[in-house]
C-alpha cells in the first residue's frame, strides 16, 4: 500500500520560479493575443492603472475590460510580440516568520513591444516598465494590480520619456 508523502511548504525559490512563471504567462497571453485567459493571471478586481505619458492616464478594472483595452489598442498591428527584458519579484515576509508562507509580493518587469503596423508598413518598438503587486491565494499567486509606465518608443511616433524617478527597492 502506497501512502501519499506530506506535500512540504514553498520554498521562497518556489514563490519566486511561481512569479516569474506567472509574469511569462502575462506575456505568452498578450502575444497570442488570448485574452479569455487573463482572468487565470489577474484577480477580478486587479485593478491595471496605465501611465502613456502623451495621453491621459486611466484606470482599467478586471481581466475582461483590460483583454478588452488591449485587443483594441492592437488590433492595427498585423505583427505583435510583448518581450519580457528584465524582471524581479521579492516576497512580502514582513507578516509572516516562514517565506513559504508568503501571501503577497511586490515586482517589476521592464518589457518592449515589438509591432508592424499594416496600414502604414512601419515597425514600433515600445519600452515600458510594469510594477505589480501580487497576491497568493487558495496556493495559487496572482496579479492583484499592476501600474505601467511607457518609457520610449521608437518608430513613427518616436520618443524618450525615461525610467520613472523614485524606484527603489520595488519601489511606486
Amino acid at each position: 500500500m502506497r501512502h501519499a508523502a506530506a506535500v512540504p511548504d514553498p520554498t521562497e525559490t518556489d514563490h519566486v520560479v511561481a512569479l516569474w512563471r506567472l509574469q511569462s504567462g502575462y506575456a505568452d497571453v498578450v502575444t497570442r493575443r488570448a485574452w479569455d485567459e487573463l482572468g487565470r493571471l489577474f484577480l477580478p478586481t486587479a485593478e491595471v492603472h496605465l501611465d502613456l505619458i502623451n495621453n491621459p492616464s486611466l484606470t482599467i478594472a478586471g481581466p475582461e475590460e483590460l483583454g478588452r483595452f488591449i485587443g483594441t489598442s492592437i488590433e492595427r498591428f498585423d505583427h505583435f510580440t510583448f518581450v519580457v527584458l528584465n524582471t524581479v519579484v521579492e516576497l512580502d515576509t514582513d507578516a509572516v516568520d516562514d517565506p513559504g508562507l508568503a501571501t503577497a509580493a511586490t515586482g517589476r518587469i521592464f518589457m518592449c513591444e515589438i509591432r508592424h503596423e499594416t496600414s502604414i508598413d512601419a515597425w514600433h518598438n515600445v519600452y515600458g516598465i510594469y510594477q505589480d503587486t501580487y497576491r497568493r491565494v487558495d496556493g495559487r499567486w496572482w496579479i492583484a494590480e499592476r501600474r505601467y509606465r511607457s518609457i520610449s518608443r521608437q518608430g513613427p511616433d518616436a520618443a524618450v520619456f525615461g525610467v520613472p524617478p523614485g524606484l527603489g527597492p520595488l519601489g511606486r
